[in-house]
């Protein structure tokens, strides 16, 4: 316990060092018309994340060296992309490179590299969704909150991880609230906090998942998933370039089109995935099929609710547009 408060402490100076450096060199973000923020606001707050880890990694007695310097890897290349904006290419190279070391600290010694290719391309596509979901004050931290919740309940009975990096992540991610969750944000995680957390997530995600073979722990990111998918679909579909900026997502739809705040979304988004949470913790242990049979009833039933919604705001925005006319 001492620990964790001792942790807390440090993370909370460090947030107050980090906007002061912020505000010095002006790391900020500035809107734009493809932005659901109107206000000028400093990035990169999500760097206390990976402050966390590597915190847990000292008070672990450096555990999954492997993992720290990955994050740490991306973390940095994050951060000068979230100064200078690098180009795509490069920032796919040390994500894959970083995913790699990951992955060998799950898999040591490495037997299936066709595996390892596989879990690289997945994990990829997972950092860049979790990126692209961070677009309102809140729903990061708020969603990857109940991510987490869900592994602390789990690992509380599987042992199969660290506890303390899930709660030191915890600790971090209700600090890195503190100055997010609310209207006026004081900043953005920015590409390291969103990425690095993803990271994280990732790594405990898929050790449960094999350790416990429990495909249904997919659902922990069903809303993510869900929304990022569908969206890049459509976006395929208008011939739009994903690494562009945009307003297609749903939640941003709610914000723009709909005038919901940024916090109502955010916990709408969280309390959904609290329940999914819980159906996951209760139907992690039966058997595969039925583990299957449940994912993808579910995952039918977001991309059918997903497809309705997004089309109600469509017709909406659509109207309105008429009438300005």
């Amino acid at each position: 316990m001492i620990s964790y408060i001792v942790s807390a402490l440090i993370l909370i100076l460090l947030s107050y060092v980090y906007i002061r450096i912020a505000d010095r060199f002006n790391i900020i973000d500035k809107p734009n018309h493809r932005s659901s923020h109107k206000n000028i606001t400093l990035r990169g707050g999500g760097v206390l994340f990976f402050f966390a880890l590597l915190l847990f990694f000292i008070n672990s007695n450096f555990q999954y060296p492997f993992l720290i310097l990955g994050v740490s890897l991306i973390a940095i290349v994050s951060f000068i992309d979230d100064i200078i904006s690098l180009d795509s290419k490069i920032r796919l190279l040390f994500q894959i490179i970083a995913l790699i070391l990951m992955l060998i600290q799950l898999f040591s010694p490495v037997d299936d590299w066709g595996l390892i290719i596989l879990f690289v391309t997945v994990g990829v596509g997972f950092v860049n969704i979790y990126n692209f979901m961070d677009g309102i004050n809140g729903i990061t931290g708020l969603y990857s909150l109940s991510v987490f919740s869900l592994y602390y309940f789990i690992n509380a009975v599987e042992h199969i991880i660290q506890q303390d990096i899930v709660v030191f992540s915890i600790i971090s991610l209700l600090i890195f609230g503190f100055y997010n969750f609310r209207r006026k944000a004081k900043f953005f995680a920015g590409d390291v906090g969103s990425i690095s957390i993803a990271m994280i997530i990732f790594f405990i995600g898929l050790k449960m998942t094999v350790q416990l073979e429990a495909p249904i722990l997919l659902l922990c990111f069903m809303l993510y998933g869900a929304d990022a998918l569908i969206t890049i679909l459509y976006r395929k579909y208008l011939g739009e370039k994903l690494t562009e900026a945009h307003r297609h997502h749903i939640y941003q739809k709610l914000v723009d089109v709909l005038k919901w705040s940024h916090m109502k979304v955010s916990i709408i988004y969280t309390t959904i995935q609290l329940m999914l949470n819980v159906v996951v913790f209760f139907t992690y242990k039966v058997n595969l099929f039925i583990q299957w049979v449940v994912y993808t009833i579910l995952v039918i039933l977001f991309i059918g609710i997903y497809i309705f919604i997004f089309k109600k705001i469509e017709a909406y925005e659509g109207l309105k547009t008429e009438n300005l006319i």
